[in-house]
């Protein structure tokens, strides 16, 4: 290329430059004096004027910043990519896929763009569509919250729990509880259409937006309640619709405003489940119990549209009657037995058994079951019935000294314990009591739980009969001949019998004896022959000093049996040196009676006097 060619090339483009900058810049003519001839020398510009184009050029690129929004204007379209100027030095390129929302984009058309960064590390200008309309989107939402405006919306997806709804370009949140002021069973029918919403929160941290058509409505229906509630009087009977069934009852429709009828309310009789009345969408009639204007509130009922069953009870039926009926509702203090649909009577667990043991309802009757029973007290006026099962059985005790004889000997079964003996049932509704005291003749028992078990059989011998308290005194040593009598002569006083020592206390220890009796030993009484104190399991010889047959106690000693051989030992050695000493004496005076005299005899009286003052004294 020649100079002169090279020349013109350089004059087109900075022309174009200047009249870009005069554009931008709103310059309203050229540069008139502009020197070309030194500008291809070299100096082509004086200083004043390069400042002023240097200042122009500046002042072109403060006019758009960094993450903000602004409008471009289309270049050019192809398959991939569309080319958006913003009147920046350059343009830039943003992916078609941006703009698939607006599918008849064209050249010219002016657009939003999001400025990410005036100069990449290529040196270009990046701009995006779709974070403009984002920006923009969440800006509309923001200001639809803080109007309370109604917004446009298109119901995308179903989700859990609600549905996913386009507004704006952004996913909003849609609870299944505000699409509607009725519960919604079918969430797919509202997918693909285009709804009326209001953003009631937004999380301004995750970006998430929630909205509800259900706020839309709720006002007009609050209006229309007050009018529907300012009408309503008690006992009026109205037509509605089911509209949920819970396990506490049923919501009705009333034509803009909801009441609910208890689970108490939809029969006479008892309604475990209330689908077994009514269903869903159901046209019933129903009456008004009671409403509260203030919290908006009507009670229903279906029932009382109905006679009442009581209304309808044989008037025939009397105290004493027989009746058969259902359990219906178990409680641990008796059952609910319905004899008629509506009319229900109490079994008390009291009036199930003779028996006179705290015992649960269950442990008798549970729901469901068939039963006879005796009306026990009837009030029609007041609804209610006693029912009793025990009385279809005979009173055990209306003939208990026959069948129960003083005396006489029965199997009984062990229901519980005290500290003072054992309670037993010889049968329903007979119980007695053993005393501690009477269950062994020879066993010493702290505790009944020591000698049986609660479920046991035990035999008994009647001892007592108390009729107007229901209660039998029964005793189990009695079965058997008192041992002590035989004990009488085998543990006499000072006789000697092995033993065992199987309990230590502070005041002593128990003793195990032959033939399974006890006796009794206090510490004095249990130091061995070393000084030292027997111990527990201590198997040793011990001596009774004393036996009372009365209160069943044998005394013991085992030091007792060392102490009274040391005494024997003792008297056997002083018998010893007495003979001695009476042999010594008659040995010497045998001789001396031959050698002496009659004149010696009174000498002979002293000496022997004083001899036995010495024996004496020995």
């Amino acid at each position: 290329m020649t100079l002169m060619a090279k020349r013109a090339v350089r004059r087109d483009l900075l022309t174009q430059l200047l009249t870009f900058l005069m554009t931008e810049s709103k310059v309203q003519s050229p540069i008139e004096d502009f020197d070309w001839e030194s500008y291809e020398s070299g100096s082509s510009v004086a200083e004043k004027s390069r400042e002023e184009l240097m200042n122009t050029y500046d002042e072109s690129l403060k006019t758009a910043k960094e993450n903000e929004v602004v409008t471009g204007i289309v270049k050019s379209i192809s398959k991939r990519e569309v080319r958006v100027d913003i009147g920046m030095k350059s343009d830039a390129i943003i992916p078609v896929s941006e703009f698939r929302y607006n599918p008849d984009l064209k050249e010219g058309d002016e657009v939003e763009v999001y400025i990410e960064t005036l100069e990449d590390k290529n040196g270009q200008l990046r701009l995006s569509h779709k974070k403009a309309c984002q920006t923009r989107s969440w800006d509309r939402v923001n200001e639809a919250l803080q109007n309370d405006e109604v917004i446009k919306g298109y119901v995308k997806s179903r989700t859990k729990g609600g549905m996913i709804v386009d507004v704006f370009g952004i996913e909003a949140f849609l609870p299944g509880s505000q699409i509607d002021v009725r519960p919604i069973r079918d969430y797919d029918v509202f997918v693909g259409k285009t709804m009326e919403f209001k953003v009631v929160k937004i999380n301004q941290e995750y970006k998430n937006v929630v909205v509800s058509h259900k706020a839309l409505i709720e006002a007009e229906l609050e209006q229309q309640k007050k009018e529907i509630i300012s009408k309503l009087e008690k006992g009026q009977v109205l037509e509605g619709k089911v509209k949920n069934i819970t396990n506490y009852g049923v919501f009705v429709d009333l034509g803009g405003v909801d009441g609910l009828v208890h689970i108490t309310d939809l029969s006479w009789g008892r309604v475990s489940d209330p689908h077994e009345v009514v269903k869903l969408d159901q046209d019933i009639k129903v009456v008004i119990i009671d409403f509260d204007n203030e919290k908006k509130r009507i009670a229903l009922g279906i029932k009382q549209l109905m006679p009442h069953p009581w209304d309808n009870l044989d008037q025939n039926l009397k105290v004493g009657d027989h009746i058969k009926g259902r359990v219906v509702v178990m409680a641990d203090y008796g059952a609910f037995v319905e004899v008629q649909p509506g009319v229900e009577g109490l079994i008390h667990v009291s009036e199930m058994s003779w028996s006179q043991h705290l015992r649960s309802a269950q442990d008798f009757l549970k729901a469901g079951d068939e039963v006879e029973a005796v009306i026990l007290t009837l009030d029609r006026d007041e609804r209610k019935m006693s029912l009793g099962l025990k009385q279809l059985k005979k009173d055990p005790w209306e003939n208990i000294e026959e069948k129960y004889a003083i005396g006489s000997r029965h199997t009984a079964k062990v229901r519980n314990f005290t500290h003072f003996g054992v309670f037993v049932e010889i049968e329903e509704g007979v119980d007695g009591l053993i005393h501690i005291s009477d269950l062994s003749w020879t066993k010493k028992i702290k505790h009944p739980s020591e000698f049986t078990q609660v479920g046991n059989d035990i035999e008994v011998q009647v001892l007592e009969i108390d009729k107007d308290n229901r209660r039998l005194s029964l005793g189990h040593k009695q079965l058997e001949d008192n041992p002590w009598d035989v004990f009488e002569t085998i543990f006499t006083v000072g006789s000697i019998h092995q033993g065992k020592v199987i309990e230590v206390l502070d005041k002593g220890a128990v003793i195990s004896l032959e033939h399974g009796v006890e006796g009794f030993a206090t510490p004095k009484h249990l130091v061995k022959e070393d000084g030292s104190q027997a111990k527990l399991g201590d198997e040793l010889e011990f001596k009774v000093i004393e036996f009372n047959k009365d209160n069943k106690r044998i005394i013991l000693s085992h030091s007792r049996i060392a102490e009274d051989a040391n005494k024997a030992e003792r008297r056997a050695q002083n018998a010893g040196r007495r003979a001695e000493k009476r042999q010594a004496t008659e040995t010497v005076a045998a001789p001396a009676i031959e050698k002496t005299t009659l004149g010696d005899l009174g000498a002979l009286q002293a000496l022997k006097e004083q001899m036995q003052k010495e024996e004496k004294k020995g």
